[in-house]
């Protein structure tokens, strides 16, 4: 039998994939805490400074008294005036870490596994987060948050793939969304923690000791068994899918996987599974090219609307708690409308981000200082989460397994080049106040409708090798096309 008629014996979603699952959106709470410690870490209290003409920087502590009794890392290192830009730059040293882990760790786990990338990632990201909060100076703290960040990237695409290759292919739609939900859930839980834990050593410990429960709880998650299937390892994947129907109380003595796709010794093509099969296969060269622009509007859009919602005043506690409660909303909608037959992925995904861009356009007719700009624009960031949460999902199972973190890790690539772009554009407004809106709606709207361009997987089989993408059940006329472009081109030059 094939991986899909082992899920079905083995149990799709069984009280053993739940506790496997839960286990991997619990790491999400501590992902999400990691990627919003240096909005609170980083918070920059009023201050005033005596005698400030003529005082050298290295005596500038010396004439510095902040208003409030707080302690973050701008309190500690005074991080004002000339040094302010390190805030900031630690910022984006996590998220260039982000980048470079979603590069690396793609691809090497569809090398060595998927376990293995992940635990070694958690056990580093925990380390790192402890010297983030011990960091005895400004240099190794922002050096432990460019390798928090690296671990972090790489971890969350791999555990996202995990919860996904656990569970039979129906129930993708919704580990997908939980796990993306959670990490919601994680950012509206890091409010209250730094407001109940303010001194900001002890919050970054703090946020960082679930990292050690996560580890020690995944240490008993067996490898993926659709990886050891894709690879050839069918008699490893028989064991975990026993081990797993045995846990699930099921019976499945008899279960024998099938030799398919790269378990074939001879099949060349699945066995150079790297990056540049990306570029060099006709159907995934026209997929990753939609998905990147895809991921990077999506990016350029939520971030870029999240940092125009910050502007509003409040406790900086609630704010970020708002910011993770605004998306939560979406994930119900993401549910509901990708496993319907007449709306599907595809068809979601291009909506969503059509009606994001939209409430875009609507702010450009409001007043700059109305109410009703605040409101659309966070309508726009809970369409935008939901094109997001979708595009997720969906890109998982555009991909064949051989390839799929490969796959992923270069989308979120560009992901995270959307998310870089996103504060210049607000600076936009002195071209013009409705400049930044016009720019949103413009990336959501043509990401909508370039969406339209891949094929549908609602109800399909997933691809577990690069063979079963000559198969058109899993390709659109487009992508038939290609295919058969490059067929011509191989007869026409036979070697």
């Amino acid at each position: 039998m094939d991986i899909e008629a082992a899920f079905q014996v083995v149990g799709e979603f069984g009280p053993y994939q739940k506790r496997a699952v839960t286990v991997l959106v619990l790491a999400q709470v501590y992902m999400a805490c990691q990627s919003m410690l240096i909005v609170l870490v980083g918070y920059t209290p009023e201050y005033r400074i005596e005698h400030q003409k003529d005082t050298p920087s290295s005596q500038l502590q010396q004439h510095v008294s902040f208003t409030e009794d707080v302690s973050t890392i701008v309190t500690e290192w005074f991080l004002i005036k000339q040094q302010a830009y390190k805030v900031n730059l630690a910022g984006s040293l996590f998220f260039t870490g982000l980048l470079v882990g979603n590069v690396i760790f793609g691809p090497l786990s569809d090398k060595i596994g998927r376990r293995p990338v992940y635990l070694t990632g958690l056990f580093f990201e925990v380390i790192f987060g402890y010297l983030t909060a011990f960091a005895p100076s400004y240099e190794v703290f922002a050096a432990s948050r460019l390798l928090v960040g690296l671990m972090n990237g790489g971890i969350g695409l791999v555990c996202f793939v995990l919860t996904q290759e656990y569970v039979g292919k129906s129930y993708w739609a919704m580990t997908g969304t939980l796990t993306s939900m959670i990490f919601a859930v994680g950012i509206t839980l890091f409010g209250p923690l730094g407001y109940f834990i303010q001194p900001w050593r002890t919050l970054a410990a703090a946020a960082n000791s679930s990292g050690v429960l996560i580890f020690l709880l995944s240490v008993t998650l067996p490898e993926s068994p659709r990886w050891l299937y894709s690879q050839g390892q069918t008699e490893r994947a028989e064991e975990v899918l026993q081990h797993m129907a045995l846990r699930n109380g099921n019976n499945a003595n008899k279960l024998i996987l099938q030799r398919v796709g790269s378990a074939k010794p001879g099949n060349r093509d699945n066995r150079r599974t790297g990056v540049l099969q990306l570029v060099v296969h006709p159907v995934l060269r026209l997929r990753t090219m939609v998905l990147m622009y895809v991921w990077y509007a999506c990016s350029l859009v939520y971030y870029g609307l999240t940092l125009g919602a910050s502007a509003t005043s409040g406790s900086r506690f609630i704010n970020v708690s708002m910011y993770g409660l605004v998306e939560l909303p979406a994930y119900p909608l993401c549910i509901y409308f990708i496993n319907k037959n007449w709306a599907g992925r595809r068809k979601s995904m291009s909506s969503f981000l059509c009606l994001a861009g939209s409430f875009c356009l609507c702010t450009t007719f409001v007043p700059e200082n109305a109410g009703a700009l605040l409101s659309l624009a966070l309508l726009g960031k809970l369409m935008v989460s939901a094109a997001f949460n979708i595009a997720y999902v969906y890109s998982s199972e555009l991909y064949p397994t051989v390839i799929r973190n490969a796959g992923l890790g270069v989308c979120s690539m560009s992901c995270r080049v959307g998310g870089i772009l996103a504060p210049f554009v607000p600076s936009m407004r002195a071209l013009h106040t409705s400049m930044p809106f016009t720019i949103f709606c413009l990336s959501g709207l043509s990401a909508g409708c370039v969406g339209l361009l891949l094929p549908e997987t609602l109800n399909r089989p997933a691809a577990e090798t690069l063979e079963d993408l000559s198969s058109p059940t899993h390709s659109r006329v487009l992508e038939s096309k290609a295919l058969l472009y490059e067929d011509d081109n191989r007869k026409s030059n036979p070697k």
